[in-house]
Formats: C-alpha cells, sequence, structure tokens
C-alpha cells in the first residue's frame, strides 16, 4: 500500500531499507501528533513538514535532516515533549528538532526581532550547519503560502525578516536557488504592484526573443558536438524579478543595459573543457568587453565557481553563458547543502569540492572529508561581535558592513585567502590577519606596488603587509578602515597608547 512518504523517499539519491523505516515512522508520528490541526490555507498541518522534507530530499539531505524536518514543529504545536523524540529518533533528532524549536519561537518587534533572529540562525548554524538547511526549507514552505496569511501587516512583517534576514543567509552560504525563490516571493509581497509591472516586462522581452533564442542554443549544441564536446547539457534561465529589479534600478530604468536577462547553462564533464566551452563560444558569438568573468580561478566568497561571458548572438539576443561542472551547479544552487549530496552519492573528493566548505562549521567534520575543524574567519568573527556588541544597533551595523555586504577576496603573498567586505582597505586586511599585523603596520603593497593605506582593494588583489616594533594606529586609521572589527582593533590600540578619547 502506497504510504504519504513514498514521494520524499523517491526523490532522495541513496536510501536504505533502514531510511525508509525510520521516515515513515517519522510521518506517521507527526501526523498522530498534529492530529486535526489546520494551516492557514485550510489544508491539514502534516503537509507543510511533508513540503519540507521532500525538499530536503530532492537536495540530497541525509536522513536525520529529513526526519528532523518532519518532526520541526511537533514540540511546538503539539504535546509531544523532546524526551519523546529522543526516545524515538535518538539524541541527534531531538538536538534538531530543539533546535528549530527555539527558533520558531522568537517574538520581538521591529529592530530587536530581525537582530535577534539574526543571532539565534547564526548560533544555529555554528552548531549544527543541518539546522540552518531545514529553517531555510521551512522559511520556503512558508513564504510559498504566504497568501494565506492574514492581516497584511503581518503578512508583509514575515517579507521583510525574509528578505533581511534569510535571504543574506542563503548569499553567504551559497544556496543560488532557495536565495532566488526567497526574495521574488517577499519582493511580491513588499511591493507588489513593482513586481507585477517588472513581471509583465520580463515575460514580454522573453517571448520576443524566444524563437531566436531557440535557435541559438541548436547553432551551439551543433558547435560544441563538431568540436568534441558530446558529453554536457544545457539550461536556460530568465533573471529573477527581485534581481532584474535591482539591476533596472542601478541604470535608471534602463532595460537594455541588462545584459543578464537570459542566461545559458552549460554544464560539462571537467574544468578543462569548461575553457574549451569558452573559447568554442566567443568563436561563434561576438563577446560583449569586460563582461567575462573567471569564477573558476577566483570563486565568490560564497565558493560560487564559474566561468560567465556574456555574448550578442547571430541573431541580436544578448545572453550571458555559465560554464560550470556538473559539482559546480550543484554547488551554485544548493550551496553548502549540495556537499551532503556529493556525501550521499559517494563521489567526493577533496581536490574537487571547493575548501571553503570543510573549514564552514566545525560539526561539518562528522558529515564530510577533510581535516580542518576550523569555523570560516566570518562567523568566528560574528561570534565575537557577538559578544562585544550586545546592543542591537550595533550589532547591526556590523551585519550589514561586515558580514552581509558584497564581499572580495584577498590574498596574502602566500596564498591564504581573506574574505572581506567591498571597500574594504590594506588596514582591514591587515586587522583581519591579526591584532598584531595591523597594530604595527607601516605600509602595504597591492599587486607589488606600494600603495597608500586608503586604497580600495579588488577581487583577487594580493596585499602584502609590512610592519615595524616602532609603528602604531593612529586616529585617522578610524576614518580609512571599512570594517567594524578594524575599528574596535585601532580604538583599543590607541585606548592603550593613551591617544583616544571617547565621546
Amino acid at each position: 500500500m502506497a504510504h504519504p512518504t513514498d514521494s520524499i523517499i523517491a526523490a532522495m539519491q541513496t536510501v536504505t531499507t533502514e531510511d525508509k523505516e525510520v521516515i515513515r515512522r517519522a510521518y506517521d508520528f507527526a501526523e498522530r501528533a498534529h492530529g486535526e490541526e489546520k494551516r492557514k490555507s485550510g489544508e491539514p498541518y502534516i503537509v507543510h513538514p511533508h513540503a519540507i522534507a521532500t525538499y530536503l530530499a530532492t537536495i540530497g539531505m541525509d536522513r536525520d535532516t529529513i526526519v528532523a524536518g518532519i518532526l520541526h514543529d511537533t514540540t511546538e504545536d503539539t504535546h509531544v515533549s523532546l524526551d519523546e523524540i529522543e526516545k524515538e529518533f535518538g539524541v541527534t533528532i531531538r538536538f534538531l528538532v530543539d533546535s528549530l524549536t527555539k527558533l520558531s519561537r522568537l517574538r520581538y518587534a521591529g529592530l530587536e526581532r530581525h537582530v535577534e533572529s539574526l543571532r539565534h540562525l547564526l548560533v544555529a548554524t555554528a552548531s549544527d550547519i543541518r539546522v540552518i538547511i531545514i529553517k531555510m526549507a521551512d522559511r520556503l514552505h512558508n513564504m510559498r503560502t504566504i497568501e494565506f496569511v492574514e492581516p497584511l501587516e503581518k503578512r508583509e512583517r514575515i517579507a521583510r525578516d525574509t528578505m533581511e534576514v534569510y535571504v543574506p543567509i542563503a548569499e553567504r552560504l551559497g544556496m543560488g536557488n532557495i536565495k532566488a525563490e526567497l526574495e521574488d516571493l517577499a519582493f511580491s509581497v513588499l511591493e507588489p504592484a513593482r513586481y507585477e509591472d517588472l513581471t509583465i516586462t520580463i515575460k514580454e522581452t522573453t517571448e520576443e526573443f524566444n524563437d531566436k533564442l531557440e535557435e541559438d542554443i541548436r547553432d551551439l549544441k551543433r558547435l560544441l558536438a563538431e568540436n568534441g564536446i558530446r558529453t554536457f547539457r544545457t539550461e536556460f534561465r530568465v533573471k529573477g524579478v527581485h534581481s532584474f529589479a535591482q539591476k533596472t534600478a542601478k541604470y535608471d530604468g534602463d532595460i537594455s543595459q541588462v545584459y543578464d536577462l537570459f542566461a545559458l547553462r552549460v554544464v560539462v564533464k571537467n574544468t578543462e573543457e569548461c575553457y574549451r566551452v569558452l573559447g568554442i563560444v566567443h568563436g561563434l558569438w561576438r563577446p560583449i568587453p569586460g563582461k567575462v568573468k573567471d569564477y573558476l580561478a577566483f570563486p565568490k566568497p560564497n565558493g560560487y565557481r564559474s566561468l560567465h561571458t556574456t555574448v550578442i548572438t547571430h541573431r541580436g539576443v544578448t545572453v550571458e553563458l555559465q560554464i560550470r561542472t556538473e559539482e559546480m551547479h550543484q554547488d551554485a544552487q544548493f550551496g553548502v547543502a549540495s556537499h551532503f549530496g556529493y556525501k550521499n552519492r559517494g563521489f567526493i573528493k577533496s581536490n574537487e569540492t571547493a575548501s571553503w566548505i570543510y573549514s564552514l562549521i566545525p560539526s561539518l567534520k562528522k558529515y564530510l572529508p577533510g581535516n580542518s575543524t576550523q569555523s570560516p574567519r566570518w562567523l568566528q568573527e560574528l561570534s565575537a561581535a557577538e559578544r562585544e556588541h550586545p546592543d542591537y544597533e550595533n550589532f547591526e551595523d556590523i551585519l550589514k558592513k561586515d558580514f552581509f555586504a558584497e564581499r572580495i577576496f584577498a590574498f596574502t603573498p602566500k596564498g591564504d585567502v581573506i574574505d572581506l567586505p567591498r571597500d574594504a582597505t590594506p588596514i582591514d586586511f591587515a586587522y583581519n590577519i591579526h591584532s598584531d599585523v595591523g597594530d604595527t603596520m607601516n605600509g602595504a603593497k597591492v599587486n607589488g606596488k606600494l600603495v597608500s593605506l586608503d586604497t580600495t582593494l579588488r577581487n583577487g588583489d594580493v596585499v602584502e603587509i609590512t610592519m615595524s616594533k616602532n609603528s602604531h594606529p593612529n586616529k585617522k586609521w578610524l576614518d580609512i578602515a571599512k570594517t567594524v572589527s578594524a575599528k574596535a582593533q585601532i580604538r583599543a590600540a590607541l585606548r592603550r597608547s593613551g591617544t583616544f578619547e571617547s565621546n
């Protein structure tokens, strides 16, 4: 006889007989616990955990994550206790459900609620990465059904919370698919008229170029095959509405300046073929100068890897080509979650996986290969900042300026990666390495050339800090530094030297 979890199990990439039994038992447990409870849509409540579990299975999460997704609301909304969860499903499931229950109990208003949500989410992430992945799936399904939430003010609050809390975290964790859908769903609630207008514009533009694009894609496939690239696949995507809104605003509403409305993804076997495809594309269509981006040599700070080029086809269509391997494609879609899929499918290799993922959270060592137990610098600094700045306003300032701003990668001369917010300077770079480096710096070289300390660093810069034991920070550095962390360390050094007076 068919069971409601059959669709969840079918979505899993690997599954054992024991997995099936535990998932079915968890579903039956949750269904009994929720009983006649209904969603605001009028559907049985069990529809919600079923949807979450299905999404988690689809992206390749492990059995415990799926089970926790099914049970995540049982201790919040029913008579079930954590002791019962542990007795039935073990200590790991208890921990995951408990963490999710604590997040769901947040009931703050305005700024305080926003910052407290961020704190809890990031602490949960530092404890076990699976907590945030389940929470993302939970928020996604809630946003997909947000039209049933009343009144409008509550709907808008949830959408704003989504845009300000969940979207930035999805970006930092490389979860591109969920980020794009969440921000579009939130945008449709917060600015419905603009959302509708831009949706119509995108639809009309797509219809205008659809036939030409289909012919262009056929041309490219044929040429790739002729050049010996036969194991590949293509995907076509139209830019999300919110992302399109941001681009059009940047160009004062001129949509002709938005070169990446259409994107064609070419997924190939390996990195070498990525570069071969790039050459073939440039031989077929005219590339737009300055629009070639090599995120293979210089991945984005969230681990995103791909080759990008924007071209004008023979039929006059401007399209962005994204060229990547299957592993890179999974990374781009699901970020940190994709690596559970690699583990479950049995083909994860240390030299193929973005190195940042191994050091993301200490608890990941239990699930992924790799010998680093260090959490990433941004999570370490965020934890320290939360302790040093307990008041809401300062902590939000830190979040916006240091952690959720657009990021760059800069490198030490030895090749170590330093993750910084955009517009960071050599002073920020030095203090990011260590307070002693910042406190004794007397100069900087960028790409081998001496530069002033107020130089804005760019992605891929190699930065060398020169130091002297007789050098010390001065008050001007407070205006030059961009990160809250660097400013705090400069103030501390000035206080120690007796040259800083607080207002």
